[in-house]
């Protein structure tokens, strides 16, 4: 059992990580895996190292990037609601926690929580975020899990103190489960749906379809900030894999799919040029995408029939006056 460091409540930090994140083999198996295929792709949870992290974080704060002020704003004033449907005495796992913004309006609402688990991929954000966490609410025991929450967590966590006896509530905020095709989606929510139990629940952000230049605007930023996090991601292989990727010979693009109901992002090479992983030789055309990222966009009766088939119920569902975005609560059904 991993027990809570003793201090003060301002010197307050986390328990110690529980680490399971993936190994550098992973990261070198889902790239080749993915730009050897006819159509190039590369994982988005490879986004998330620290700088990715901490680039998301700016783009959460743009103008244009309307999901995340929408759903803080829905939390705010809904907050008291999420809590009563959560129940007193939960244990919050939080999966992709980022800089728990949106985690801090629920915890104040919440009645006597348990336990706080922020579960996400980039180490050393996750540690910082944590210790903040543990600083603001000194009487709640912290314990970060450095994880791909792709995986299936509940059999890592099972016999973890912090997930045994008590009602489990996750939260996963921010729409992330757009990123996912319909299978996939449906496996991430069963798996989840595993750390439930019979009596838990599920808290999640859940992006809506609206007006294509709202959608096309949120991921391509006049800034650019959208664009230097598309491209960490090549900087990162060329840093953890010795990749020797021209990362300024690639252009940022997203467009919205009509056929899919997405956004997807790509990496485009700017001309004809090869690219060296692990002693493979990877060849681009001029023009080639690589897509990085979709991201789904929901009707409110097409995502009740994916939890459904997830074995998941839809409860309550909160929304903005212009149903931009939502909040959701699910049960197993």
């Amino acid at each position: 059992m991993i027990l809570p460091i003793v201090t003060s409540p301002r010197t307050r930090r986390a328990l110690p990580l529980i680490d399971l994140a993936p190994v550098a083999d992973d990261l070198l198996r889902d790239a080749l895996a993915g730009l050897t295929r006819p159509a190039r792709t590369l994982p988005c949870k490879y986004f998330y190292d620290d700088l990715g992290s901490d680039l998301f974080d700016q783009i959460c704060a743009l103008p244009e990037y309307y999901p995340t002020r929408t759903e803080l704003a829905i939390s705010r004033q809904h907050a008291a609601e999420m809590a009563t449907a959560c129940g007193p005495h939960v244990r919050l796992l939080e999966l992709g926690s980022g800089s728990s913004t949106k985690t801090r309006v629920l915890l104040d609402h919440l009645r006597s929580p348990a336990a706080y688990l922020p579960v996400d991929i980039a180490r050393d954000f996750l540690r910082a975020s944590a210790d903040a966490i543990a600083a603001e609410y000194p009487d709640l025991p912290v314990q970060p899990v450095c994880a791909d929450f792709t995986g299936p967590l509940a059999h890592h966590l099972a016999n973890h103190h912090t997930l045994s006896a008590r009602r489990t509530i996750v939260y996963f905020p921010g729409s992330t489960i757009g990123n996912f095709p319909d299978p996939d989606a449906v496996a991430l929510l069963t798996n989840i749906a595993a750390l439930l139990g019979d009596h838990g629940g599920l808290l999640i952000g859940v992006d809506l379809r609206k007006d294509i230049a709202i959608l096309e605007r949120a991921y391509n930023d006049s800034q650019g900030v959208t664009a230097a996090f598309n491209k960490n991601l090549l900087v990162r292989l060329n840093r953890e894999l010795a990749a020797d990727f021209a990362v300024e010979q690639f252009t940022h693009h997203a467009h919205y799919d009509r056929e899919f109901g997405r956004i997807e992002m790509q990496l485009i090479s700017r001309r004809r040029q090869a690219v060296h992983i692990a002693g493979q030789r990877i060849e681009f055309r001029e023009g080639e995408p690589i897509v990085t990222e979709h991201s789904h966009k929901y009707t409110l009766a097409g995502f009740a029939a994916l939890a459904a088939a997830a074995g998941l119920h839809v409860r309550q569902v909160w929304t903005d006056r212009e149903q931009l975005f939502s909040v959701q609560y699910l049960t197993p059904a």
